[in-house]
């Protein structure tokens, strides 16, 4: 089993800066492509951004500038670090990962974090 804890959501006034941060644990062989997600209230569920296993990442237009998307590895965890914030940012951000165990890939997701950008 594996699971995806995201940290370091919160309160930010507009043009402010966050730093989002999802670390995977259990039975880990390898990890694939890691994204991070977002939901608004009455909104579906979007791409923030992606990362491959080789580094090649991927933003939606509304990030694209102003969001940077990293990994480690080493310590199984994506970032996401969040600049110049707009309230149109407020969201409940979700990871996920595409995780090998040794015997199957999977997609996980984290339970989400709480991001407010207020005017």
């Amino acid at each position: 089993q594996v699971q995806l804890v995201e940290s370091g959501g919160g309160l930010v006034q507009a043009g402010g800066f966050l730093r989002l941060s999802c670390a995977a644990s259990g039975t880990i062989f390898s990890l694939g492509l890691m994204g991070w997600y977002r939901q608004a209230p009455g909104k579906q569920r979007e791409l923030v951004a992606s990362i491959s296993r080789g580094g090649t990442t991927m933003y939606g237009d509304s990030v694209k500038g102003r969001f940077t998307i990293s990994r480690d590895d080493a310590k199984s965890t994506v970032y996401l670090q969040m600049n110049s914030l707009k309230p149109e940012d407020t969201a409940v951000y979700f990871c996920s990962a595409n995780v090998h165990d040794g015997r199957r890939l999977m997609t996980y997701w984290g339970q989400g974090t709480q991001v407010t950008v207020s005017s």
